[in-house]
């Protein structure tokens, strides 16, 4: 299973939603940085992925980007395989 990271923060409603299709997908985020609560660290998501906003997600060190992004995956049918199913 595919490690995977995800920079939320406390009240995010998109970081619920990616949390939860994760979650359908039968996957569990190994790594969740809450950039609200943990200094420097949204600097550290915005040198690693060029955005602001979050959820930032990486599945192993690919970077899928936010909600919309995993979701189109996801209906593309290109998630599955990114997640190692």
């Amino acid at each position: 299973m595919a490690k995977i990271t995800m920079y939320s923060t406390q009240v995010c409603p998109y970081c619920v939603m990616a949390e939860r299709l994760l979650t359908a997908k039968g996957v569990v985020i190994t790594e969740k940085i809450l950039v609200d609560k943990e200094p420097g660290k949204k600097d550290e998501m915005i040198a690693r992925t060029g955005r602001r906003t979050v959820p930032q997600i990486f599945i192993g060190d690919t970077h899928v980007g936010g909600f919309d992004d995993l979701s189109a995956l996801d209906r593309a049918g290109k998630l599955d395989p990114l997640l190692g199913q």
